[in-house]
């Protein structure tokens, strides 16, 4: 698990958390992340929630989430 909700992160989510292949809970609501979903996201096979709600995210969902197989539970919401 990665809580990090309502930290006053700032700047992009780094892509370096693709690395993290064991990653089953990535919770980075609340912030003030910028730009794009990086597309290593994807590389979290066993990734079952993702939450980057209400943030300052841009541009689109990449393709790489559609293959993660566990994903169970997707927020994106209030960002522009």
């Amino acid at each position: 698990y990665l809580l990090l909700a309502q930290n006053t992160l700032m700047g992009e989510i780094p892509s370096e958390l693709g690395l993290l292949s064991q990653l089953e809970v990535l919770f980075l609501a609340e912030n003030s992340l910028i730009e794009t979903i990086p597309t290593e996201i994807g590389m979290l096979s066993n990734l079952a929630y993702l939450n980057l709600d209400n943030n300052h995210l841009t541009g689109g969902i990449p393709t790489e989430l559609g293959m993660l197989t566990n994903l169970e539970n997707v927020k994106l919401s209030r960002n522009p």
